[in-house]
């Protein structure tokens, strides 16, 4: 499967994504279109308006990569009211990007949603996965840990070093293309972190 003419609709902040997103950008194309959509997809009609959108601007959507997500500050230190935010972040709106996918793709929380929809989803030839990088190297994980704390993570990674989005992108077009075949797995691309 090649991912000439295919549209991609990914979710994310823009400070984590490379314009174009790596997955697009290693794809050899001339004529690669990208557009950017501003939403807050914790709202279920936030999300169903950002895939109207997109079908309206694209007509139809081949590949879904949601990369949401949000981590505060350490787990001692989470207020309620910050629990509730980033639990609308991760799981909410991973569950309603999915579900959205679930009708318009043509062709912990998230590991269960992913395996809830690929059952759903596979008699229609549509594959599901969840790629986890565990701690990555962006603009939005460093504000969050203390100097020791992002050299443990480094620690605990091959090579002694955090996930790049460069890691991701051969996996992800992998999956979009030749490994659709590959569906309801969590793949784990953090240089072994998960090992340690």
């Amino acid at each position: 499967m090649a991912l000439n003419r295919k549209v991609a609709l990914i979710t994310g902040g823009v400070k984590n994504q490379p314009r174009p997103s790596p997955p697009l950008r290693q794809q050899r194309t001339p004529s690669i279109k990208v557009r950017f959509y501003q939403g807050n997809l914790t709202s279920a009609g936030a999300v169903t308006r950002l895939f109207q959108d997109v079908l309206e601007d694209f007509e139809h959507i081949d590949i879904v990569m949601n990369t949401v997500g949000k981590v505060l500050k350490p787990i001692t230190a989470i207020t309620e009211e910050e629990y509730d935010t980033m639990f609308a972040v991760n799981s909410k709106t991973a569950f309603f990007v999915l579900k959205e996918a679930a009708v318009h793709v043509t062709d912990a929380p998230v590991e269960h949603f992913t395996r809830g929809v690929c059952k759903e989803l596979q008699s229609r030839r549509v594959s599901v996965n969840n790629i986890t990088p565990g701690p990555m190297d962006t603009p939005f994980f460093y504000p969050r840990e203390s100097p020791e704390a992002v050299e443990f993570h480094k620690a605990n990674g091959m090579g002694n070093r955090l996930t790049m989005v460069e890691d991701i992108a051969p996996i992800v077009r992998f999956l979009c293309t030749d490994g659709a075949w590959i569906t309801d797995q969590t793949i784990f691309t953090n240089g072994g972190y998960t090992t340690r």
